[in-house]
């Protein structure tokens, strides 16, 4: 396939306003003045390659505010968002309650002191502990999903006294230090090696290949229930099964990322529900304070918090179980419980999975594969370059999507959980267009090629 910078870039092809008087003119230009000195400062300051990287693509605009599934620019153009942040807008943008929740927050105390107990943080936790599968009964808030891997890392180590973790080939963990030594994917860990000692991985899926890395020495197995970044990657469904009867046998404990699957996304409350798997840790964050506030969270069975009973400053955050994080996390949940958004999750993800399945049809020559629980979906193409394309033809059409990380041949499609009927007809339409004008655009490169 043709190299995708061949491909001529993306323009915006939505209609505009055609007549425009002289105050709106004014008021354009200097919108337009303010923009480009936007990106000037983010090239400048930020990140060259990855505003070079979303202009291209079609997705180099100024946000300007968001509500629900949707996002406007600085120019006032509507973007219908696909994508939910990689997951965290489960709520979608700015869900009432949660900000609600946060502004009372911000009133009486914004962050904890530190040695006075938060009520945000303890009402958080319980919460949790009630919903959280098996018997989880112990919860530290940290910041980000990475954060929470570390975490689960550590305890898993601190409670067995044993220093071996087995990972997943191609999964994704997070980019801190010992997350992305967790992770499977080369590209993002060979610019920093040597990474943390005592890591194995062994192909996702492959439950002989666990069984065989697992040993007496090894601490913890930690998986995605779903791999997210690898494409959406749904194992058999006697591998996390098999894999907890692995850990069992071997004493070794099974942490589970549920990062990105986790408060609904799938159509459970929890992945690994699917499958009536329970770990014995657990890693939450995106969707949990519903994208307003960054907040993370790694849970675990009560006996294996014992090293941080004994040394309770074992592990600790300045930040991790602020009072707006938490605020924002309860408000968060209980808007997802209220309106029962894993049984929409699941109502919409099979609809959408079913439409997607006929549009493959459609361009079997360019679609591999449509895959997905709830509305966690992958759309695998044949090639990274026309996956690009058909990326790009979405932006035209203003709609959020992206690739997975670990295989850019995958379009990932994650919309809001509170995303509407008309929303997904929407970007189906958008999407059907997008394909066609990809083929086209293939067709038109290998004739000239």
């Amino acid at each position: 396939m043709t190299s995708l910078a061949k491909f001529p870039a993306p323009r915006d092809i939505m209609p505009r306003p055609q007549t425009l008087g002289e105050a709106q003119v004014s008021r354009k230009a200097d919108t337009e003045r303010a923009n480009e000195e936007t990106l000037r400062k983010y090239r400048a300051y930020i990140n060259p390659g990855l505003a070079d990287l979303l202009r291209f693509i079609g997705y180099g605009a100024v946000e300007s505010r968001a509500e629900g599934a949707i996002v406007w620019d600085a120019d006032g153009r509507e973007y219908l968002d696909f994508l939910a942040g990689f997951g965290m807008f489960a709520l979608g943008h700015r869900p009432p309650a949660v900000l609600t929740a946060v502004r009372e927050q911000l009133d009486r105390v914004p962050m904890s002191s530190r040695l006075l107990i938060g009520k945000p943080a303890a009402d958080l936790a319980e919460l949790l502990v009630s919903l959280a599968p098996g018997s989880l009964r112990r919860v530290f808030f940290t910041n980000s999903g990475a954060e929470a891997v570390e975490g689960a890392l550590k305890i898993a180590r601190a409670a067995t006294g044993r220093k071996q973790i087995v990972a997943a080939e191609n999964a994704f963990h997070g980019k801190t230090l010992g997350a992305l030594s967790a992770s499977g994917r080369p590209v993002y860990k060979e610019p920093f090696e040597p990474l943390l000692p005592g890591f194995t991985h062994v192909p996702f899926g492959d439950a002989k290949a666990l069984e065989k890395a697992v040993s007496q020495e090894t601490a913890a197995v930690i998986l995605e229930p779903i791999q997210g970044e690898a494409g959406v990657i749904i194992p058999g469904d006697d591998y996390l099964p098999a894999a907890r009867a692995i850990c069992d046998r071997a004493g070794a404990l099974l942490i589970l990322d549920e990062v990105q699957t986790g408060l609904g996304r799938t159509g459970k409350m929890f992945a690994c529900e699917h499958w009536g798997v329970a770990p014995d840790i657990m890693a939450l964050a995106k969707a949990l304070s519903g994208g307003v506030i960054p907040i993370g969270a790694f849970m675990a069975r009560e006996e294996l918090w014992k090293p941080l009973e004994e040394n309770p400053l074992l592990h600790s955050s300045t930040f991790g179980g602020g009072g707006l994080a938490c605020a924002a996390g309860l408000a968060a949940v209980k808007a997802i419980l209220q309106d029962d958004l894993p049984a929409r999750a699941n109502r919409l993800g099979r609809q959408l999975l079913d439409e997607l399945r006929s549009l493959q049809r459609k361009h079997e020559d360019s679609i591999r594969e449509v895959r997905g629980l709830g509305l966690m979906i992958g759309v695998e193409f044949t090639d990274s370059d026309v996956a690009g394309l058909a990326i790009a033809g979405l932006a035209q059409r203003r709609i959020l999507v992206g690739y997975t990380l670990n295989n850019p041949k995958v379009m990932r499609i994650q919309p809001p959980l509170v995303v509407s009927e008309q929303h997904v007809a929407r970007f189906l339409q958008a999407l059907s267009e997008s394909l066609d004008q990809t083929r086209e655009l293939v067709k038109s490169v290998q004739q000239t090629a």
